[in-house]
This record gives structure tokens, C-alpha cells and sequence, in this order.
């Protein structure tokens, strides 16, 4: 070690893989500070190397192991000219091949008289320290700060490089908690690499948001500048430095902007830092505000109040025992100081004292502010006390708060939370960092008392964070604008939450938080849980779910009072009046729009929904509170799915799979399911089969009596379709039986009234319900009759052929041949086969209906072919009919009381010369329609189709002489189409 410079070798021991290393190391210092730092192993990072680490630890722990040297210059003094030549011609000799050529254009410089080595007097020393005056910081390589920070922008949050950069913030907080000026400098590089990233310019393009991950590190650099600029104690000089470095930024095109937009949308209203209060009616041309504006704002901010130095300063600062004029606005009651300043610009000043490493200094100023924020509470409710009736009758209120403080850029709530339990934090090492960083086990908090000058209150800076968690979460605030400042109040929320369920509820906690609570649902306009709130109120669903597991075990009656009240959502009622409002954004958004424009409704929804099932859960076996909850359901959830979840929720905590079922449960899961059903009735929902079969499991479940209910109310519930193959199906069948083995009684009352659904359903739409209510009526003879007689009624006007069919063929099936075949002459009298439709799908029906009637007997197969005749306009089928019906002899279908002759029937007489003339014509017709528009690629099927032809006419008597006439007729009419006629011939003659 000689003088400011520490040299050394570092030896890395072998690995499997790589052999054993020996790197040189040097390192500068002055004042306790590393300045600079080189090392052989070339590797480039933010951090020391391992062996700089190494050989900075070892001069550390072992100091009487490294010898200590004058600065070189010293030991030059000493020595005279041929001791000073010696010293060169060695040093020279030994490095030979590095220094020879610096050392011969030193030599040229120094013997040349106008040099500029000459003009200045002494020469530099490596290993001496640096001037008194001179500025001395830690090394940081720049170089590499920017290549890595671009390096990660380019993977645009993807292998971890967000988790990465968050690490270099996390950095730079430790560097300013250290009192490190290098803090700044990194920042300022990080900003230059974050504004150059060329993905801005291309947002701005497209008009596009920047995405999730890359808009949280932005929020969290404007955050780190805010910060910066509130350091209590740097020089005016740096913070003018800052101030044209962010103003320059934000004056950039590409600049982000607060609320996460690129202006297509409107600003978020906030409150600047400093404390303005004019609202009027301009701040509707609102100023552009980007991710800098508030860091902007914070460099008017200083630390020269006499009453907050004060406040920083002692933990015992109260009011004097005589207060003069103004001074009543210091302190509260007790003698404690207040703060009253705009919250998020005390609470950004709270972070500032925390990051720069002044935590005693940040907890005296939590208190001020916590206590100021209890007399503003204190305030608020005893004037809307006098309110109270005028609001309620109005059935709406104004909001007290122009910002919210959940999801706000400067994250107060989040701040003071951190501060207070800092302090309490059981831990070797209090971990700082804002980022995630990744910790499995939950932090463990002791209560640490408030050090206070008034007496003893007996309060711990635990439960005070308790408490300024709830006011926060709790406050009334309207909704902010855009997408972005929607989804960072929600998120927000979360990360409160998440922070709250670490803190393990003792007596002196859950005191706090029913003092709270209590407060919270007294509370006028600025409670988000008050009486009456604002329509576009942030609704309270994800707090109150966290409040009410909190307090059951140890009040179950706040908790429901608190969770039941929370369930509102008044932006998705109707009626609801829109409040007066002294928010200027309000009076843009609310006048337009019947809706607001809330992105992340859907999400609320559901967080709506999971309040209630939460709710459900607990109640479980308590009849009174299961149907308060049901009420609040029913009056606040508006979405037919989320009720269905609900109810699908509680039927599954109803039956358990290892015990008995809860009946006062399963009836809610029933109840809900029935609201859907009405719900979903009349509109389109692609789950409508599911809720469906679902209520009839749940109803299933809560036994006879409930399906009874559903089979007489089936056309408040189901459509006809659904009451009779779902509903009524699903009741009568033998699984169900078993299911609840009822008795005969029980059977016969069930089986009944689903057949009185069936005749309703039927007589209600008999195009799709006669085929399941002849079904569920077979039992019965005189129902069945009912329902034969319904489609009877019905086949002439209302029912398509395929319908019939079908419910014949079913009658066929079930021995009432004369009614099916009754059914399926009233089918083919709806029918129509053109010439060409020889694939149509009712060839089959009509086929059999032929066969039904030739096997009836011949007065059927008489009355049927008259209406196939009519009907059926393709050769091919009727000809297939024909040879049908000639091959065996009719009637034998043996129907008692009819004679059968066993002939078989001719060709000749009725009713088959109809047929066959009929067939015979189809045959012609069809021949000059295919002849029309033929093309020479069809001319061999033709000629087979005429071979078909010809099979047809030979039935008749003189059938040959009709052909050859026929075929003469041909030949004359299209003489033209020579090749075809020439096939004609040579086939036929």
C-alpha cells in the first residue's frame, strides 16, 4: 500500500471446470472512499468485482498485514541524481516492452524548453491523495451504468431485465440512505438511458400506452427524482443542476406522461406538491403533466419552517403552555404538533428523510401527519353530523377529496406504512428497499412505543400504522381518468393489503382496528364506507373483505355491518343522482356519459363478488346473516354470471364431500341460482344449458319440495324447450329417483307435475316440445292423449315436415301405427322434392312412410300416394317407392280386425297406376332439365339414367311403344347435340 493506493494479487482458487486464477488488483481512496478501482479479470459491471471486494476486506480486517508506504513522490524527494537515474534505467529494464516508448517521448517532452510538460511545475502521483477542496466520491462506472440499463431496456422486461433495473433503483436508494452523491449521478444516468429508449417515440406514434411492467419502472424513477430533490440537506447549486435536467426531460415529445397516457385521453386532475388552491374553472385547460412534474414541483419545497425542524428534530417538541395568535394550527389538542401540509407532498417529504437516512427524523414527521390526519377526521365527522339529514335525504354526497391517496403517484399510505413499521421490524438489518425483494417468510413486528412529549399515549408506532393504512384505504375518493390510473388504484390496494395480512392482530391491533372501523362507517364524505357516497366513488370491495376476516373472530357484528355496507357499486345503478361535485373534472366526465368510463369494471365486479362469497362462507349455518347477505346480493350484483359463481360457491361449500349438507346454505345456492335463471331468461348467455342442468343438481339437492317449486314456476325459469328436455327429463329420471329415495306417493306427485309442464310446454311451443312431452307423458294414458291430440292440432300450421316425421316414426316405435301413420301423411303434406334433390335428407322418411302404408294395408297405401305424387317431383325416388311396393303384397302389418288378401298388387290398377304414370312423367320432365345445360362429361351418366328410365317405362302395359316414342321425341328435339345422340342410338336403337 503506498500512500492513496492499495495494490495486490488476488488468487481465485481452481474449480472443476476452470483452473486456479491470479488477477491484479489497484484501488484509489481518499476519505474513506473508494475512487477508483482496476482489476485484471476485465469484468464489467456496476458493482466491484469480487476480487476488488477481496482485497478491500483483507486491507480491512488485516491492516498489520499490508505494509504501509509514503506516497511515491516521498521517496523521490529522498533520493539524489544517480540514485534517481538508477531508479529509471531499472524500472525501464523491466517493463521494457510496455514503457520504453512512453518513457522515450517523456524524455523528448521534458528536454524540450516550450513543451507543455514544462509549463506546469511538480509532475502527478498515482499514490498521493487528493486537494482538501477537491470533490470526493465513491467509483462508479458510468460506462457501464448506461450500456446495462440499455442492455435491459432492449429486453423490454422480458429474462428478468424489470427485476434488474428494479435492483439498480434499490441501488441508488441505498446509495442516497448512505449519504453517497453518486446516488444522484446514477439516476441521472439510469433517466438518460430510460429517455432514450427508442420504444417511446414509437408509442407516441401509435398512440399506444406504454406496457404494464415498463410504466411501473417509470412510475418508480419519478418517485426516486422526488426524492432526490427533497435530500433536507443538499446545496442549491445541485438542486438548479436537477431542476434544468427534469426540465428538460419533461419538455421532451416522448416524455410519459402522470397518468400513464399519451393524450388521447384526459389528464387525472391532481393537486400540484405545492400547496395551490385555486380550483377554479381553468385548471379545465390542464397543464401537461409528465412522469418529472412532480420532482419538478419538489424543488420549491425546502426544509427552512421553523415549526418542522422542530418537528424533525426532538421527539419532544409540544406547545407552549400559552399559545399565541395562529399558533392554535400547530398543535392539536394534547400539545402535539401537526403538519399541515397537502398529504402526498408530507408524505413524499417523509420518504425524502427516509431514503437519505434520517429514519428518527421520518418518524417524528409520520406522527405530526397521522395526528393532523385524525383531526381532520375528527373535523369532518362532527360537520357532517350536522349534515346528516340533508345528505340522507339527497341520497348523495360531494367529495371532500380532490386526490385519492391510494394509487397516487407519490404512494403516500404506502410511505408511512413502510416508516412506521420499519421501526418495529424485528431484524438484525432493517431492509429498505421499496422493490419486491423477494423475502418467503413474512416480516416479524414488535410493538416499539411512541416517543412523545405530551403524556405517555401509550400508542405504538405499530398500531399507528395500522391506523394510517385504514384511513387511507378507507377515504372517500372519485375515481381517477384512464385506464392506467384505474389499474394503479386497484394494484395499489393490493400492495397495502398484502403488507397488512404480515401484521399478526394482538388486543392493542384489533382495538385499533375497530376504533377504525367504527370511525369509517360513521364517517360523512370522506369515508369511502360512510352512509351515503358519491356515484363515482372507488367502491370498497377488496378493503372490506380484507376488514371483515380481520374483525370476525373478534367482531362478528362489525364485520358483517362493514362487509354488507361495502357491497354497493352505485356507478351501476341507474338511478343513482351524480351528487353535487366541486371537482372540476367531474363536471367534463359525468354531464356526457350516462356510464364513466371505468376500464377496470370487470375487475371490480369481481371483487364485488368475492366480498359476497366471503360473506357466504362465514355465515355458513346462520340463517339470519345468510339471508342479509343474500339481500345485499341481490340488491348490488348486477352481472348474471358473477351471481351464478356465487351460487355455484355456495352450493359447493353446502356439501361438503365428507359431511352432512348445510340446508340453510344449500336454499341460498338455490335462491341465487333461480335469480340467474330469471336473469338470463329472456337474453342470450352461452352458459344457459349449463345454469340450467346446474339448478336442477342444486334443486335436486335441497330436495322434492324444491323441484316441485321449479317443475309449476318452469315459465318464470326455463324456456319450453329447457322445462321439457332439461328440466322435466332430468327430474323423471331413474337417477334422480335414487337419488332422493322418495316413496310411491312422492313419486307420483313429481312424475305429475312434470307431465302438466310437458301439456304446457307443448300447447306453449309444439314445433320443439310434442316429442319430450308425448315422452314424459307415456305413462298416462290421458295425458298421452292430450298431447297426441296437441300435435294433431298443431301439424297443419305450426310444424315442419322433419318435426312430424320424427314424432310418427316415435308413434311407429311405441305400436300406434294408424296415429304415425296419420302423422306422416299430415308430414308429406308439407313436403316438396324438386327433379333434382335425389340426396335429400327426407328421402328416408318419405321411403318409410310409403313402407307404413303399404304394410297397413291397401286403403293406407291408396290414401298416402296421391300425396306422394303431389309431393315428390324426383324420378329416382319415386321409381324406388314403385319397386318397393311391387315386391310384396300389402297389409302385412296384421292389424286386428283386418282381412289380408296376399296378393301382390299390379301395376296396372289403382292405386299404383297413379304412382307409376306419375314416375313415368318425372322421368320425361326430368330428361329435357338435365338435357338444358349438359355438358359432354356427363353424357355417360345421362345414358345410365335413361337405362333407369326405360326399367319404369316397361311396367307400364304398353311401356316399350312409350319408350321408342320417347326416344324418337329425343332424337328430333336435340338433333344439334350429334355425339350425345349418336350414344342414344347406339344404346336404345
Amino acid at each position: 500500500m503506498q500512500g492513496f493506493h492499495l495494490s495486490g494479487t488476488v488468487t481465485e482458487p481452481a474449480t472443476a471446470t476452470e483452473p486456479e486464477m491470479t488477477y491484479k488488483v489497484a484501488i484509489s481512496f481518499d476519505r474513506c472512499k473508494i475512487t477508483s478501482v482496476t482489476c485484471g479479470c476485465g469484468n464489467k459491471d456496476i458493482f466491484y468485482c469480487a476480487h476488488v471486494v477481496a482485497l478491500s476486506l483483507y486491507r480491512i480486517r488485516k491492516p498489520d498485514q499490508v505494509k504501509l508506504r509514503l506516497p511515491i513522490s516521498e521517496t523521490l524527494f529522498q533520493m539524489n541524481r544517480d540514485q534517481l537515474q538508477k531508479f529509471v534505467q531499472y524500472l525501464i529494464t523491466a517493463h521494457h516492452t510496455e514503457v520504453l516508448p512512453t518513457a522515450q517521448k517523456l524524455a523528448d517532452e521534458i528536454l524540450s524548453s516550450n513543451s507543455e510538460i514544462n509549463q506546469v511545475h511538480g509532475a502527478p502521483d498515482p499514490t498521493a491523495g487528493a486537494s482538501i477542496d477537491d470533490e470526493n466520491c465513491w467509483h462508479l462506472d458510468e460506462e457501464q451504468v448506461r450500456e446495462q440499463v440499455k442492455l435491459f431496456l432492449s429486453q423490454g422486461g422480458y429474462y428478468g431485465s424489470g427485476k434488474q433495473l428494479n435492483s439498480m433503483f434499490a441501488k441508488v436508494r441505498e446509495m442516497l440512505r448512505m449519504r453517497d452523491s453518486n446516488g444522484a449521478r446514477m439516476l441521472t444516468l439510469i433517466t438518460e438511458q430510460f429517455m432514450a429508449d427508442p420504444r417511446l417515440s414509437l408509442w407516441r406514434q401509435q398512440g399506444t400506452g406504454i406496457t404494464e411492467k415498463c410504466r411501473q419502472l417509470w412510475d418508480e424513477l419519478g418517485a426516486l427524482w422526488v426524492c432526490v430533490v427533497l435530500n433536507p440537506h443538499c446545496k442549491l447549486e445541485e438542486k438548479s443542476s436537477w431542476l434544468r435536467q427534469l426540465r428538460k426531460w419533461g419538455e421532451m415529445d416522448v416524455c410519459p406522461l402522470e397518468d400513464g397516457n399519451y393524450g388521447n385521453e384526459l389528464p387525472n386532475i391532481t393537486n400540484a406538491l405545492t400547496q395551490s388552491s385555486s380550483h377554479s374553472q381553468d385548471s379545465l385547460a390542464r397543464p401537461r403533466r409528465t412522469v418529472f412534474t412532480r420532482a419538478i414541483e419538489g424543488c420549491d419545497l425546502h426544509w427552512q419552517d421553523s415549526h418542522l425542524q422542530r418537528i424533525i428534530s426532538s421527539d419532544f417538541y409540544v406547545s407552549p403552555a400559552y399559545q399565541r395568535e395562529g399558533e392554535s394550527l400547530l398543535f392539536n389538542s394534547q400539545g402535539q404538533p401537526l403538519w399541515l401540509e397537502h398529504v402526498p407532498t408530507a408524505c413524499a417529504r417523509v420518504d425524502a428523510l427516509r431514503s437519505h437516512g434520517y429514519p428518527r427524523e421520518a418518524l417524528r414527521l409520520t406522527v405530526a401527519i397521522i395526528n393532523t390526519l385524525r383531526l381532520q377526521q375528527q373535523r369532518q365527522l362532527e360537520i357532517y353530523k350536522h349534515q346528516k339529514k340533508e345528505l340522507l335525504q339527497r341520497g348523495a354526497t360531494t367529495i371532500t377529496n380532490l386526490e385519492g391517496w391510494v394509487g397516487h403517484p407519490l404512494n403516500p399510505i404506502g410511505c408511512l406504512f413502510l416508516t412506521l413499521t420499519e421501526a418495529c421490524r424485528l431484524e438484525e438489518e432493517n431492509c429498505l428497499e421499496i422493490s419486491d425483494t423477494g423475502d418467503t417468510k413474512p416480516p416479524v413486528y414488535q410493538h416499539v412505543p411512541v416517543t412523545t412529549g405530551s403524556q405517555d399515549s401509550g400508542e405504538s408506532y405499530l398500531s399507528l400504522a395500522l391506523e394510517v393504512a385504514l384511513m387511507g384505504m378507507g377515504q372517500q375518493r372519485v375515481m381517477p381518468e384512464g385506464l392506467y390510473a384505474q389499474d394503479k388504484v386497484c394494484r395499489n390496494e393490493e400492495q397495502i393489503i398484502a403488507r397488512l395480512q404480515d401484521l399478526e392482530l394482538d388486543p392493542v391491533l384489533v382495538q385499533t382496528l375497530r376504533k377504525q372501523c367504527i370511525l369509517l362507517l360513521e364517517g360523512g364524505p370522506f369515508s369511502g364506507l360512510g352512509e351515503v357516497i358519491h356515484r363515482e366513488s372507488v367502491p370498497m370491495h377488496t378493503f372490506a373483505k380484507y376488514l371483515f376476516s380481520a374483525l370476525l373472530p373478534h367482531d362478528a357484528d362489525l364485520a358483517y355491518k362493514l362487509a354488507l355496507r361495502a357491497m354497493r357499486l352505485p356507478v351501476l345503478e341507474t338511478t343513482a343522482p351524480s351528487g353535487d361535485v366541486t371537482h372540476p373534472h367531474h363536471l367534463v366526465s359525468v354531464v356526457p356519459s350516462r356510464y364513466p368510463r371505468w376500464f377496470t369494471l370487470g375487475h371490480l365486479e369481481s371483487q364485488q363478488c368475492e366480498l359476497a362469497s366471503t360473506m357466504l362462507t362465514a355465515a355458513k349455518g346462520d340463517m339470519l346473516r345468510l339471508r342479509t347477505v343474500l339481500e345485499a346480493i341481490q340488491k348490488n350484483i348486477h352481472s348474471s354470471s358473477l351471481i351464478f359463481k356465487l351460487a355455484q360457491d355456495a352450493f359447493k361449500i353446502a356439501t361438503p364431500a365428507d359431511s352432512n349438507s348445510d340446508t340453510t346454505l344449500l336454499n341460498v345456492a338455490l335462491e341465487l341460482g333461480l335469480q340467474v335463471m330469471r336473469m338470463t331468461l329472456s337474453t342470450l348467455n352461452w352458459r344457459r344449458r349449463e345454469m340450467v342442468r346446474w339448478l336442477v343438481t342444486c334443486a335436486t339437492e335441497v330436495g322434492v319440495r324444491a323441484l316441485v317449486s321449479i317443475l309449476q314456476s318452469w315459465y318464470s325459469l326455463f324456456t319450453p324447450t329447457e322445462a321439457t328436455s332439461i328440466v322435466a327429463a332430468t327430474v323423471m329420471s331413474h337417477n334422480t329417483i335414487l337419488r332422493l329415495s322418495l316413496d310411491y306417493p312422492q313419486r307420483e306427485e313429481l312424475a305429475s307435475c312434470a307431465r302438466t309442464l310437458a301439456l304446457q310446454c307443448a300447447m306453449k311451443d309444439p314445433q320443439n316440445c310434442a316429442l319430450s312431452a308425448l315422452t314424459l307423458c307415456e305413462k298416462d294414458h290421458i295425458a298421452f292423449e292430450t298431447a297426441y291430440q296437441i300435435v294433431i292440432d298443431a301439424a297443419s300450421t305450426g310444424m315442419t315436415y322433419t318435426q312430424l316425421f320424427t314424432i310418427a316414426r316415435y308413434m311407429e316405435h311405441r305400436g300406434y301405427p294408424l296415429r304415425a301413420f296419420k302423422l306422416a301423411s299430415l308430414a308429406m303434406t308439407h313436403l316438396n322434392l324438386a327433379y333434382n334433390q335425389d340426396t335429400h335428407p327426407a328421402i328416408n322418411d318419405v321411403l318409410w312412410a310409403c313402407a307404413l302404408s303399404h304394410s297397413l294395408g291397401k286403403n293406407e297405401l291408396a290414401a298416402i300416394i296421391p300425396l306422394v305424387v303431389k309431393s315428390v317431383h324426383c324420378a329416382t325416388v319415386l321409381s324406388d317407392i314403385l319397386r318397393r311396393c311391387t315386391m310384396t303384397a300389402p297389409g302385412l302389418a296384421g292389424i286386428p280386425g283386418r282381412r289380408n288378401s296376399g296378393k301382390l298388387m299390379s301395376t296396372d290398377k289403382a292405386p299404383l297406376r297413379q304412382l307409376l304414370d306419375a314416375t313415368i312423367s318425372a322421368y320425361i320432365n326430368t330428361t329435357h332439365s338435365r338435357l338444358t345445360h349438359i355438358s359432354p362429361r356427363h353424357y355417360g351418366e345421362f345414358i345410365e339414367f335413361l337405362s333407369k328410365a326405360r326399367e319404369t317405362f316397361l311396367l307400364a302395359q304398353d311401356g316399350h311403344i312409350q319408350f321408342a316414342q320417347f326416344i324418337d321425341n329425343l332424337k328430333q328435339i336435340y338433333k344439334g347435340k350429334k355425339k350425345l345422340m349418336l350414344l342414344v342410338r347406339e344404346r336404345f336403337g
